[in-house]
């Protein structure tokens, strides 16, 4: 007779993931059933193959108590707690339960869209497809001599420094979308731009996109709207940075690293 199959479970509460303890060590739950009963109604996703076992997730409307066995916490805080192939597939949950959240009417005709797919709803009535949109960003690190340009964005939510960042708008390249996100918040002029990595970023659902840049030109004028203070910094005058989950703290460690 077969053994009954484990999963990995992957439980949404609001921005919360439930995760599991054991001897102070912390992962998603991994056993044949999910730890805690499934909402009636709700749509179990199948988000992918984990170290060849499915990974399922769902979202519960009511908050769970913490336990010996079990802890809610948030999707940003698991990175430090959790191997990040788990972290991963979390963040991959996130997005999708967000698409189902709000996808549930197709916005051509308002009927209730049917799941065909993992990642494709179609409306029985007029047809219309609809997949997980994905917001594309830019961080670009601007090098001055021995400087770096680092700017607090007024919706950061702390006191951390961090990169130049913005949304890509429709009929525009990613270089495109950099100089001119660049020459709107800071009043400065680049060249040299290349690429440098991407990254996923469930924050509802975005993919992050890093360039470096080299400074042309201009004098720093911040977008009062947008950003509350920038300045150019060296090696050894730095304010506080990202956490190190962020793609712009990658990119800054490589500044750093590499003395350019």
């Amino acid at each position: 007779m077969n053994e009954p199959s484990k999963n990995w479970w992957i439980i949404f509460h609001k921005d919360q993931i439930l995760l599991q303890k054991q001897n102070d060590k912390f992962s998603l739950p991994c056993n044949e059933q999910s730890p805690i009963r499934i909402p009636k109604g709700s749509t179990v996703h199948e988000i992918c193959i984990l170290e060849t076992l499915p990974c399922k997730a769902f979202a519960i409307e009511q908050s769970i108590e913490e336990s010996k066995d079990y802890v809610l916490t948030g999707l940003r805080a698991s990175y430090d707690l959790i191997p990040l192939v788990q972290y991963q597939a979390a963040g991959k949950a996130a997005e999708i339960l967000h698409w189902d959240r709000n996808s549930r009417f197709c916005p051509v005709c308002g009927t209730k869209m049917i799941q065909k797919e993992t990642i494709m709803k179609k409306c029985p009535a007029c047809g219309n497809e609809m997949y997980p949109a994905i917001s594309v960003a830019i961080l670009v690190l601007i090098r001055k001599e021995d400087s770096l340009l680092l700017v607090h964005a007024r919706n950061f939510k702390g006191t951390f420094n961090s990169l130049v960042a913005g949304f890509l708008e429709t009929g525009e390249t990613l270089e495109e979308c950099v100089a001119r996100e660049v020459k709107e918040e800071t009043g400065l002029d680049i060249r040299n731009i290349t690429y440098f990595a991407n990254q996923p970023w469930p924050y509802p659902s975005g993919l992050m996109v890093g360039f470096i840049a080299d400074y042309a030109g201009g004098e720093l004028q911040l977008q009062d709207e947008e950003l509350s203070s920038g300045a150019f910094y060296t090696r050894d005058n730095l304010p506080e940075l990202p956490r190190k989950l962020s793609l712009a703290r990658k990119m800054i460690d490589w500044w750093l690293e590499n003395g350019k």
